[in-house]
């Protein structure tokens, strides 16, 4: 049963409205946020491709909870969202699995946040904080480098950009979608998922086979 309503603003276009969110769901979306992004910096492939397998798990789980938010059945056992391990074999197409089950108009959220980010030239900045911020909420130090790590890695890999910025939306997205239902719960209305501006499909290097997957781009 979906835990949404849209609606159409003459305007703004497509809006996703969020019900209420049980508890036990909510609370997955800040574990969520939980990445060991690296916290030294080191200009070898290493680190790129370190940073690069973080993003894609972060994508994956963030697109499965998001699921469950919209009101996919959640399953009982979850040991396997939380694994930091590389994301391969049966627990990458579970993740996958459930990352598919993403209705449309939920993932548009997702899709509209991402092709903003990219398109501005502030993307570093508002994906590094944001990223590190979340995933070391009680440690400034580490958030404080986890940040110049990320910014640094968005501002010279080009191409590991699309795929920051995927791990920033659905982080984003997740997030939003508690606060408006938290509003809906708290005073009624329809408030809406906050996003960014859509902008196009962005025509850069680095668009993985994960990411079209992910965001359904083929």
């Amino acid at each position: 049963m979906e835990a949404f309503e849209v609606r159409q603003d003459p305007h703004l276009g497509c809006r996703v409205c969020p019900l209420p969110v049980p508890r036990r769901v909510a609370e997955l979306v800040p574990r969520g946020h939980r990445v060991d992004w690296p916290t030294w910096l080191d200009h070898g492939p290493r680190m790129l491709r370190h940073v690069l397998d973080l993003c894609r798990l972060r994508t994956a789980r963030g697109l499965a909870v998001l699921s469950w938010l919209a009101g996919g059945p959640q399953p009982d056992e979850l040991d396997w969202l939380w694994d930091a391990r590389r994301l391969t074999g049966p627990r990458q197409e579970r993740m996958y699995g459930a990352a598919a089950a993403v209705p449309d108009p939920v993932l548009g959220l997702v899709t509209a946040n991402w092709t903003w980010v990219l398109d501005t030239c502030h993307g570093g900045r508002v994906t590094a904080a944001y990223l590190a911020g979340t995933a070391y909420p009680g440690d400034g130090h580490a958030a404080a480098d986890a940040t110049m790590t990320l910014f640094q890695t968005y501002d010279r890999h080009p191409e590991a950009r699309p795929a920051i910025a995927a791990a920033w939306a659905t982080g984003r997205v997740t997030a939003d979608w508690c606060k408006a239902a938290e509003l809906h719960a708290a005073y009624g209305g329809r408030p809406p998922v906050f996003t960014y501006p859509r902008a196009a499909r962005p025509a850069v290097a680095g668009i993985r086979p994960w990411i079209e997957r992910l965001f359904r781009l083929r």
